[in-house]
């Protein structure tokens, strides 16, 4: 069975902050006499689940249309994370990555962040040097249940440039709280926009 761990993407929900809220509007109704219904979406290309491309924090980057599909289809693994702030390398090493993974935190984002519409600061991040320690265990994809692999605070930019710089596709926004740690399936399909930075995905998963 198949487990969407996306989040619902709709009118005024929340994204960045200091980022325009989401507009989707109806500009043809068949209730107003209209042909067909037709509804007009005004986002950031990073609003709800997403994914990064090399260019979002890489000035000469590769766009969102370079993405090769198996770095989000196939074999993925779902890790908890116990610290209440941020992910550390110390609790990485006795995970035994290994090259070639599709890893997916699970924090405690997924049951507290997406449970209201406003913004949360204080999010469980990818610290910098956990996210060179993933850099050093070739890692094939990142995920993470919340709108940053990066703090709002800490290590914004850093754990970006890291993970973006050394090749390795990153997932944002996914929803895990209806998932238990363990080997699954992952299919994730970003929107192919030509030349961008990011772009919004829908995101299964399916135990193994």
């Amino acid at each position: 069975m198949w487990i969407d761990v996306s989040v619902p993407l709709y009118h005024g929900m929340v994204g960045w902050k200091g980022d325009p809220r989401p507009k989707v509007t109806q500009k043809l109704s068949m209730e107003k006499g209209d042909i067909c219904n037709l509804t007009v979406l005004d986002m950031s290309a990073h609003t709800g689940t997403h994914m990064d491309a090399p260019r979002h924090f890489v000035r000469d980057g590769a766009g969102m249309e370079t993405l090769p599909l198996d770095a989000v289809m196939g074999p993925a693994r779902v890790v908890a994370i116990q610290d209440p702030t941020a992910i550390r390398r110390a609790e990485l090493e006795p995970m035994g990555i290994q090259p070639g993974e599709r890893i997916l935190f699970k924090t405690s984002n997924s049951a507290r962040c997406w449970a209201t519409d406003d913004f949360v600061e204080d999010f469980v991040y990818i610290s910098n040097e956990a996210a060179q320690y993933l850099v050093s265990r070739g890692v094939r994809t990142v995920g993470v249940d919340y709108l940053s692999i990066g703090g709002y605070t800490n290590d914004l930019v850093e754990t970006h440039v890291t993970i973006l710089g050394a090749g390795i596709w990153v997932i944002e926004g996914l929803n895990l709280s209806a998932i238990e740690p363990g080997n699954y399936e992952l299919v994730c399909l970003p929107l192919k926009l030509t030349g961008a930075d990011g772009a919004p995905a829908r995101a299964a998963l399916r135990k193994i």
